[in-house]
């Protein structure tokens, strides 16, 4: 087993991982822990390397309370609320704030309109009228006037939200968890979430047979591979930290399987693409047999 490390589009598990501090596990700890790694789904034709009615909002969810945190979760009111808001909770700490749509986070370079990328950060201070925040997705101590934060902030476009200015604050450890006893607690429901995985793999490559639609294909190629893969590389490492090396084998097989999928993607090799894909539903079936043992 070789553990990937390098960059990736973990903001959520990245941003999690900074507000924890030195209590804070391994990222790939983290994002084992919100389920991501234990399934595929096609969202509104859209295929994603993550479980069937699963986003980032429950793996968030599942991740503080397994790791014995809590914290609270506010939302909606007006934008000038949300910024009244955050104001307050950053004299207390730091803050996560997300989803952001991340087209309209104006120090990015290209950002120009709301593209539906859903993206988290941690706020750290507001001086003035103006947020600094760290970016996971490489600008740490960004700067945002705080109407260009809350543009982005109010997430219209990003379906799973459960309304506008969703953040995280009062981070508090509730109880002491250790790694191996939150890894331990998360496979049941790893488990179910690997039910009907093999068949949105199916699923996933039909789509490719029809011919895929290029924002489709764009999505998939900057994130949707690339993240795929690396949550089940992340997870092969946790699941072998707790003894379970069938399913760390089964998961390293997986997620060499996804990351071969982008040479044949980038170059137009769509009859290998979806040959490749339908490789991947069985060790779905094979990985949630193992987890479940």
């Amino acid at each position: 087993m070789h553990p990937y490390i390098g960059s990736g589009p973990y903001c959520y598990s990245n941003s999690l991982a900074m507000l924890l501090g030195e209590h804070a596990p391994p990222v790939g700890v983290i994002e084992t822990l919100t389920g991501a790694p234990f399934g595929a789904q096609v969202e509104r034709e859209q295929p994603y390397f993550d479980p069937v009615g699963w986003h980032p909002e429950i793996g968030l969810d599942a991740a503080i309370d397994l790791l014995g945190w809590r914290c609270a979760r506010r939302k909606g009111g007006s934008a000038a609320d949300a910024v009244n808001r955050l104001r307050a909770a950053l004299e207390h700490g730091p803050v996560l704030v997300g989803p952001l749509d991340m087209g309209l986070l104006s120090y990015r370079p290209g950002s120009r309109a709301a593209i539906g990328a859903d993206h988290y950060v941690v706020a750290l201070a507001m001086e003035a009228d103006v947020v600094v925040l760290h970016d996971p997705q490489g600008h740490p101590y960004a700067t945002l006037p705080a109407a260009d934060l809350a543009v982005a902030w109010r997430a219209d476009e990003i379906a799973y939200a459960d309304g506008p200015f969703i953040m995280r604050s009062e981070f508090v450890r509730a109880r002491p968890v250790s790694i191996e006893a939150a890894l331990e607690k998360a496979l049941p429901k790893a488990v179910r979430w690997l039910t009907g995985a093999a068949d949105s793999a199916e699923r996933i490559a039909e789509l490719v047979d029809a011919g895929l639609p290029p924002h489709v294909r764009d999505l998939l190629e900057a994130f949707g591979i690339r993240v795929g893969a690396r949550r089940l590389a992340d997870a092969a490492v946790s699941l072998s930290s707790v003894g379970r090396h069938r399913a760390a084998t089964i998961a390293v097989e997986q997620s060499r399987i996804v990351g071969s999928l982008q040479y044949s993607l980038v170059t137009g090799n769509d009859a290998e693409l979806a040959a490749r894909i339908r490789c991947l539903a069985p060790g779905y079936e094979h990985l949630r047999s193992a987890l479940a043992e």
